[in-house]
């Protein structure tokens, strides 16, 4: 009994031993997982410990080193935090500066939120270095007196460092951004006030704009306080070449509503350029007096703040506006083929160009506008040269004319009816002023003295010189009366065509008398031996009618007769293709040769036709009546349709210059 007692005791604690011992194999494993997890932990405490022996350092130094050091911390801290300040007042401008329409919303507002921002970032600008300097040299004094764990002080001059390396940006692009919507603002202000203008060109008067070319005030104000801002920041040249595009451009296209397309492509002759040269004269008028003296002002009060920028931007817009192009279209017209008529074009180009000297000389004075000036005054010289050179020529061309053959049919040469019409033409109102001044200016420059009483005496050297052709011309022609004729018809057209012209107001009244006279003395002349020989043919004499005599009388009438319409054909065939241009005079001369023949014939073959009408040959003797000779003779001379040609005029060597080949060509059309 006892002993299996003893045994189960023993087996009991073996029991009790083997639990205990489980649990403590148990209670090790967790221990171990416990210590395996802490590992991590106490590496991580001991790397604070670190960082943390290394932050508490520096108040381990003495008090004394300690209370010397914070007087110098303190006075590099303050301003430190005050740029932070500043700093964080520019973030807080960033939503009223980055605002969709926040510039054309209230562009006053938001520009005095830009000038906020720009002193903001000058206080940065002006104080951000300091700070960083006196930062530096308070990490600098901390080292040097071993009042930090170097490692502490050296992450401190790292983190400076990076921070004067990013202070070249203190607004992180705010400002640009900013200046963008201005810039975006002030080219929409312009768009929106520069349409072209609706123009209109009436004939024969200034072009006129429907609406006024101007910018409002109130945008005036707000460009040019967009400028002053934008020009603050360096983008002055921006704002010059924005408005330059836009107004420029606009005042380019309301030009062409006046349609400027001649300027392009203009002719090379005179005569075709008058109407071109007319309207550009109205056209550059109107482009300086009013579209470019507006756009002046309005350069001028758009950058009122700016006012450097000013006549480099005017004539920018000038230019653009196509200026140059009214200047090359004058040199165009003094390159064209020299001709009489172009004298007078150029004579208009510098009358334009004076009228506007005064205002080319306030547009367009400056340094900016350069070009133009040098444009223009080659242009002037240019115009005074060929207009001088043209003028001077005239005497010698009306003298080389001299050896060339007159007109076949005895009208008055085309160089008679230019001549004193392109003569008047120069001495009249328009002309002789401009004229006078040109050659003025050209003898200027040769240090020789003109004046009105020259050009006078000038131009009435060339009809003079006119006149003396008169007799040369008539003396080519070997028929008599065809010279009486030709003779006629010129003294006529000159007593005509020049009674009350300038002409005879300078050479007086009997001058003038003296022509007709002359015409009258040649027409006396031409009747008496041409037509005036033909009535004595049909003389009565030795016609008798009584019964013995009839055959006598028969046979005389009908030689009469035959002589009579022999001298008329040939007479008629002959001067039936002579001409008198003057339709007055023309019926005139007819008048006479009508009255000097009919009256006669018709006598004569009232009383004599009757003899030879019964004759079975009568027909061959009675070949008109005389309504039919009234008819004939009244249609004699009338001019016909005739080709013409171009006047070729001579040098004085002889030899046929293309240079002034357009005279006669341009006579027909003269002014």
């Amino acid at each position: 009994m006892g002993q299996e007692e003893e045994q189960q005791r023993r087996a009991a604690g073996l029991l009790a031993s083997r639990v205990a011992l489980r649990a403590g194999v148990e209670k090790s494993r967790a221990l171990s997982h416990a210590l395996g997890r802490s590992a991590a932990k106490v590496e991580e405490i001991q790397a604070r410990l670190t960082t943390t022996e290394a932050g508490v350092r520096p108040i381990r130094a003495s008090p004394d080193a300690l209370e010397d050091a914070a007087a110098n911390i303190d006075h590099a801290v303050g301003p430190a935090a005050a740029v932070l300040k500043v700093f964080d007042a520019v973030h807080g401008l960033e939503p009223p500066l980055l605002a969709d329409a926040a510039a054309a919303e209230d562009l006053p507002g938001y520009l005095a939120v830009v000038a906020r921002l720009e002193e903001a970032l000058k206080f940065l600008s002006d104080n951000c270095g300091l700070a960083e300097q006196w930062l530096a040299d308070i990490i600098e004094y901390v080292g040097e007196h071993s009042l930090a764990d170097p490692r502490f002080v050296s992450d401190l001059a790292e983190e400076l460092a990076r921070l004067k390396n990013s202070s070249s940006d203190l607004d992180g692009g705010l400002l640009a951004a900013a200046l963008d919507k201005l810039e975006a603002e002030f080219c929409r202000l312009l768009a929106e006030h520069s349409a072209p203008l609706a123009m209109q060109d009436p004939d024969n008067s200034k072009p006129t704009s429907i609406a006024p070319p101007r910018i409002p005030p109130a945008a005036v104000n707000k460009l040019s306080l967009t400028v002053d801002r934008l020009a603050a920041n360096g983008r002055l040249s921006y704002c010059v070449a924005a408005y330059a595009d836009a107004r420029g451009d606009t005042v380019s296209a309301s030009l062409r509503g006046l349609g400027l397309e001649y300027l392009q492509d203009p002719s090379e002759d005179a005569q075709a350029l008058s109407t071109s040269v007319e309207l550009w004269g109205r056209h550059l008028e109107f482009a300086v007096r009013h579209l470019l003296e507006t756009e002046r002002k309005l350069c001028v009060a758009v950058f009122e703040r700016r006012p450097e920028a000013a006549p480099s931007c005017f004539a920018d817009i000038a230019a653009r506006a196509g200026i140059l192009d009214f200047l090359k279209f004058g040199g165009a017209v003094a390159d064209a083929r020299k001709d009489p008529i172009k004298l007078l074009r150029l004579l208009d180009v510098f009358d334009s160009l004076n009228k506007l000297r005064m205002d080319f000389n306030r547009l367009f004075g400056g340094k900016a506008c350069v070009e133009i000036q040098s444009r223009t005054r080659e242009l002037v010289k240019r115009v005074v040269d060929g207009s001088v050179e043209i003028f001077e020529e005239l005497l010698v061309q009306v003298e080389l004319q001299r050896n060339m053959p007159p007109l076949f049919n005895g009208a008055v040469p085309r160089l008679v009816t230019f001549v004193p019409k392109y003569c008047n033409q120069l001495l009249g109102e328009q002309y002789r002023p401009v004229l006078t001044q040109v050659l003025t200016i050209h003898r200027s420059w040769r240090k020789e003295a003109f004046n009105d009483k020259m050009l006078v005496d000038a131009v009435l050297k060339i009809v003079k010189a006119l006149e003396a052709n008169f007799d040369t011309w008539s003396k080519t022609y070997e028929d008599k009366t065809l010279q009486y004729l030709f003779m006629m018809n010129t003294h006529w057209h000159f007593f005509k065509h020049l009674k009350g012209t300038k002409m005879v107001e300078i050479l007086g009244d009997l001058w003038l008398r003296e022509h007709e006279q002359y015409k009258d003395y040649y027409s006396t002349n031409f009747l008496r031996e041409s037509w005036g020989t033909l009535a004595p043919l049909l003389s009565r004499d030795g016609l008798i009618l009584f019964s013995k005599g009839r055959a006598t009388a028969r046979d005389l009438v009908k030689q009469r007769l035959k002589s009579f319409n022999a001298s008329f054909d040939e007479m008629y065939q002959k001067q039936s293709a002579w001409t008198i241009p003057d339709k007055d005079l023309q019926q005139s001369i007819c008048h006479l040769v009508v009255q000097a023949i009919v009256p006669v014939y018709r006598s004569f073959m009232q009383t004599y036709g009757p003899l030879v009408e019964q004759d079975v040959s009568a027909s061959k003797y009675v070949k008109y009546s005389a309504e039919a000779l009234d008819k004939m003779l009244s249609t004699l001379f009338m001019p016909k349709p005739t080709r013409t040609g171009s006047l070729q005029l001579r040098n004085s060597n002889g030899k046929i210059t293309s240079a002034m080949t357009g005279l006669y060509r341009s006579t027909s059309t003269l002014k």
